[in-house]
């Protein structure tokens, strides 16, 4: 027992453990993620989702994208709902390792 109680504090410690993602996609557990597992990941991995961080109009743009040129479906009514999750869990960090890039050497 008394070995198991520094793992525990680890553990529950940790920032790299989220436990409130979804076990099968390790996407964060919040209102929309049902939306955004059934319609992202029947393509592509949810890293994909995960490892990418924009503002609302990013992932906008991101989406047409997808629409226009990878044959993603019309959303329809759920877009808006995806947006706000995207957005709200997979938005840019105010705090981070480095500087972001200049604007004219991003993609447009």
């Amino acid at each position: 027992m008394k070995l198991l109680l520094p793992l525990i504090i680890i553990f529950n410690s940790s920032p790299s453990i989220a436990w409130d993602n979804d076990p099968a996609t390790g996407l964060i557990n919040k209102p929309g993620m049902e939306l955004v597992r059934a319609h992202c990941t029947a393509c592509h991995s949810a890293r994909l989702i995960i490892q990418n961080k924009a503002e609302r109009p990013g992932w906008l743009s991101t989406i047409r994208w997808m629409q226009e040129s990878q044959g993603l479906w019309p959303l329809g009514q759920v877009e808006a709902t995806i947006l706000d999750y995207l957005s709200a869990n997979y938005g840019p960090k105010k705090v981070g390792r480095r500087k972001r890039p200049p604007p004219e050497l991003l993609p447009p």
